[in-house]
């Protein structure tokens, strides 16, 4: 188990083969920390899929709108939440293995629902996406999402919950 040193700043992501732990970074981007723990609690991530896979890359997910693994997820990737968009808070930490960033459109403040988490260490994204957490345990599980733009079997979160209300 990982040590859990902030409960109230840490993410549970469920998914078939096990559980994910996310550090998040309120200190470095408090309000993507805020609008990823108010969709968790909300159950908007619950039984989303990962849309865009990359092997070598990262795995997207997060269209609470278009993501869920109901058989209509052909738009998935195109949504955000009802919620409004998020203006960049971008820092100095690198786009490392296991960081999670916040996916957007081509405007820096379109971030909303959506993120990834880095396969390997993607330094070309620093100063261009959100760095707002980090996996702590479970990237083995990361490593083993189904591939694909989008995958023909996508893996989904079978739900996200802010460790604190575990």
């Amino acid at each position: 188990m990982a040590e859990i040193k902030d409960p109230e700043n840490t993410i549970l992501i469920e998914l078939e083969s096990g559980t994910i732990t996310i550090e998040l970074l309120a200190d470095v981007a408090p309000n993507h920390v805020d609008r990823m723990k108010t969709l968790a609690r909300s159950g908007a991530y619950d039984n989303v899929v990962f849309h865009r896979v990359i092997d070598g890359f990262m795995a997207q997910t997060g269209d609470v709108q278009h993501g869920k693994a109901d058989g209509k997820t052909g738009r998935a990737g195109t949504g955000g939440s009802e919620l409004p968009d998020l203006k960049a808070e971008f820092s100095k930490l690198p786009h490392d293995r296991g960081t999670i960033g916040a996916a957007r459109a081509s405007n820096p403040d379109s971030a909303n629902s959506q993120f990834f988490i880095n396969f390997k260490d993607n330094h070309f994204l620093n100063g261009q996406y959100t760095v707002y957490g980090r996996v702590i345990e479970g990237m083995d599980l990361v490593d083993a999402i189904t591939k694909g733009e989008p995958p023909a079997n996508p893996d989904k979160m079978i739900s996200m919950k802010v460790a604190s209300d575990a």
